[in-house]
């Protein structure tokens, strides 16, 4: 399961970074293009971030095991 959790969050984090460049470049007078991409930048973020969260979450905490 944390595999399948890896790969959307790489996928998720990757469509953020692509769909946000394309929402930056878009020319202005092509609103639709540019809000398109930003809301499917925003929608890899924000499962970029729940993933990364789960995968922080499920990570046992190195630092306590070693003191």
């Amino acid at each position: 399961m944390n595999k399948i959790i890896a790969i959307i969050c790489v996928v998720s984090w990757s469509g953020f970074w692509a769909f946000g460049y394309l929402a930056l470049s878009a020319e202005i007078q092509d609103h639709t293009q540019m809000v398109t991409a930003g809301f499917l930048a925003f929608a890899g973020f924000l499962t970029g971030m729940f993933t990364y969260m789960r995968i922080c979450r499920d990570v046992p905490d190195q630092r306590r095991s070693t003191l």
